[in-house]
């Protein structure tokens, strides 16, 4: 008997040629799908809002956004101690960060919302003015020394400020600007060009840092220059033997200095040690092994009862740890990996050489601090006295690093694809948007005067 025809228009009926049910479609089984069925297509849509134009801008803006706040947040729990033993109120040191963070927030829309020309014109008057201020750190009567360090300008007051935080926004704008003038002349394939005049400037500003004793800003500042000489397409050997000439000169600061061969050496250690010289790194562990999971609550660390030192500046992640457990350290870790994940996909996806050089150069500069300070209160690196970016107690810091993020912010708007899906949210003046219905089921159609489709 030959098999029943289906009408075209018809719906094929689910019984079968002899009353039997027909056997469920290759792929599709139950009307949902099988478990297997339902992650891929799960991994389907994240795929997809994964690769759309404004990710990388939710990304760095959300990300950073949380950061700061949380960091608000961990500030006032970590500091509040610290504050009333020096007969200050509770929220001093809070109250400063605040103000910082809303100086930092006007620079960062400011930033975000600059054209790139503006940022290229900007880097020499950057570079200049940072040098400037560095110069004058070192004027007897006018440096300030803090734990040994004479990095900073007092402005009055209880405010200070930290002018080698800016060399790193300097160092990138002007080194981008320089690399992307010569890329477009062809002349980065010639190893003086690339090196000269980056590498002797770069050279200056450690010089300059080093003279205050502040090694750990400028291991940040000679990361941010390898990351410059890598977007470049410096060859191995040359960017080998920058690395091994730096690392002895690094191995060298060490080992004449007896306060950071100490720091060495409590690597690892899980006891204060003689002399309690480890005392800082071992705290650092107490207060993250006693966290657990979810921490001991917000407010209620022990540590920061005078137990562990700089709390609230480069072992907030400690107190962290302490006060919100494991669940809030990875938070803080998963944060820092979404906005380096994006800051690389702006570098990589943009077709001006200038946002490639200056996004990697930021993102280069936020990442490699971060791991240089968790790994600090981990016990896997020394502690080299750096914050934790956009997370630490500290204007100085604050401030060129809100400013780095409205760099990579505008470079993220600056995409094609990004900039032609922020003028479609965008009405025109006067006149609603016209176009299609997309939130109707039925067909994609276009309204009439009338109403009538």
């Amino acid at each position: 008997m030959p098999a029943k025809q289906v009408l075209p228009g018809r719906r094929p009926s689910a019984v079968g040629p002899r009353g039997r049910p027909r056997p469920p479609a290759p792929g599709k089984g139950s009307p949902r799908g099988g478990p297997l069925e339902r992650l891929r297509r799960t991994q389907q849509r994240l795929r997809r809002a994964w690769d759309r134009p404004l990710t990388a801008y939710y990304l760095i803006f959300g990300s950073s956004l949380l950061i700061t706040v949380l960091g608000l947040v961990m500030v006032y729990s970590a500091s509040m101690i610290k504050a009333l033993q020096l007969g200050l109120g509770d929220a001093y040191f809070f109250k400063k960060q605040f103000l910082a963070a809303l100086i930092g927030g006007v620079l960062l829309m400011a930033a975000s919302r600059m054209p790139v020309k503006l940022h290229r014109a900007l880097s020499y008057p950057v570079l200049a003015g940072t040098l400037f201020l560095m110069v004058l750190v070192q004027v007897p009567g006018i440096g300030v020394s803090i734990n040994g360090n004479q990095n900073w300008i007092s402005l009055g007051g209880p405010f200070m400020l930290q002018p080698s935080e800016f060399g790193k926004l300097a160092l990138i704008l002007w080194g981008a600007d320089l690399l992307a003038r010569k890329g477009d002349k062809g002349l980065l394939s010639q190893w003086k060009h690339l090196l000269v005049p980056l590498v002797p400037v770069a050279f200056l500003l450690l010089g300059l840092i080093m003279l205050g004793g502040d090694m750990g800003t400028a291991m940040i500042l000679g990361a941010v220059l390898f990351g410059l000489l890598w977007l470049a397409g410096a060859p191995t050997r040359m960017f080998v033997g920058v690395l091994l000439f730096a690392g002895v000169i690094v191995a060298l600061l060490i080992r004449t200095s007896p306060h950071r061969m100490d720091r060495l050496a409590c690597l690892g250690a899980t006891e204060p040690g003689r002399g309690d010289l480890c005392w800082q790194a071992v705290h650092g562990i107490y207060a993250l092994a006693s966290g657990g999971w979810f921490g001991s609550g917000l407010g209620a660390s022990v540590e920061k009862w005078g137990q562990l030192p700089e709390a609230h500046t480069d072992f907030i992640f400690a107190i962290t740890g302490e006060e919100l457990g494991l669940a809030g350290t990875l938070s803080v870790l998963a944060l820092f990996a979404a906005l380096g994940y994006a800051g690389i996909r702006v570098a990589g996806r943009t077709e001006d050489s200038f946002v490639r050089y200056a996004a990697g150069g930021v993102t280069t500069w936020i990442t490699a601090q971060a791991v240089i300070n968790i790994g600090a209160v981990l016990g896997l690196l020394p502690i080299a006295g750096v914050p934790l970016p956009l997370f630490s107690y500290g204007g100085s810091a604050l401030l060129p690093t809100m400013f780095a993020v409205g760099l990579l912010i505008a470079f993220a708007r600056e995409e094609p694809a990004a900039r032609a899906a922020l003028a479609m949210r965008r009405p025109k003046s006067g006149r609603p948007r016209s176009g299609p219905i997309w939130k109707s089921m039925r067909r994609r159609v276009k309204k009439r005067p009338s109403g009538e489709r």
